[in-house]
């Protein structure tokens, strides 16, 4: 159960409440995490999808923006997270074989993604500054300067998920993970 209450979504008609109504246009429901986000602090759940809209307005792909987002849960720890952009990284294209890999840390043969995750995890797995290996490496693989804002754009609003569904404990509402 988690620990924050959240109200009925269908009544909340204030700050919270335009909020749910946005996120129920976009994605046709409103999963736990936003509403409990929103219940208590609207204002971080409208900068979080100020941020998605950012990036899906970017160049980097859906897919692309899915697998960063499913490397750092993985890599943090979060079983909502993971089941989430699991879900929503097979939507964007990802097969289910590659969506395993992907958590597992292992290749999933498409080289361009690989060099993706591996960036990815490293930055997830490490402090301090991005290795001149692996920034080659990403630059070598076709991702451009503005996909790299991008990239750490997707980083960072993730990480607020995580870690605030570590904290709420949030009840997982996609489906579950093997």
């Amino acid at each position: 159960m988690s620990r924050l209450s959240v109200p009925n979504l269908e009544t909340d008609t204030g700050p919270s409440g335009q909020i749910y109504a946005q996120i129920k246009k976009a994605v046709g429901g409103v999963p736990n995490a936003y509403a409990a986000i929103a219940a208590h602090g609207p204002a971080a759940l409208k900068a979080m999808v100020a941020a998605d809209a950012a990036l899906a307005g970017g160049s980097l792909s859906k897919r692309d923006r899915e697998i960063i987002k499913l490397v750092v849960s993985a890599v943090g720890g979060c079983d909502y997270c993971v089941a989430a952009h699991s879900h929503f990284a097979k939507l964007a294209g990802v097969k289910a074989d590659a969506l395993k890999q992907i958590r597992d840390g292992a290749p999933t043969g498409d080289a361009k993604v690989d060099v993706l995750i591996n960036f990815v995890r490293k930055l997830a797995q490490s402090s301090g500054t991005v290795s001149d290996e692996d920034f080659a490496a990403i630059k070598a693989a076709g991702y451009s300067d503005a996909q790299l804002v991008e990239i750490s754009l997707a980083f960072a609003t993730i990480v607020f998920t995580n870690v605030f569904n570590r904290i709420n404990d949030t009840d997982i509402d996609f489906p579950a993970v093997a």
